[in-house]
């Protein structure tokens, strides 16, 4: 895996292929993963507010800048109907 995160649009994300795989080892940074989630989606649904979410797919690294829409058990909703598979989601930042 490269160290390097690849900045990607959120248009491209539709193009991409994800492993089934968890990328996160522990239940604790899932759950803390699940929380992080939760709340960037209330920032985003109240106060439009942008988050980066670093994930990985079948290559690399890579990092989006979005607004989250909503969530489900599998995947972060976003703009267009884009989805990120849930397990493949390493980080998620406040902008």
């Amino acid at each position: 895996m490269s160290t390097t995160i690849q900045h990607i649009e959120k248009e491209e994300i539709k193009a991409l292929n994800f492993p089934k795989e968890e990328v996160l080892k522990t239940k604790a940074e899932q759950e803390a993963r699940a929380v992080i989630l939760k709340r960037a989606l209330s920032l985003g649904n109240l106060e439009q507010v942008k988050v980066k979410i670093i994930f990985q797919d079948s290559i690399n690294v890579k990092s989006v800048e979005t607004t989250i829409w909503g969530l489900t058990t599998t995947g972060v909703i976003l703009k267009e109907s884009t989805v990120v598979p849930l397990n493949r989601i390493l980080e998620v930042l406040e902008k």
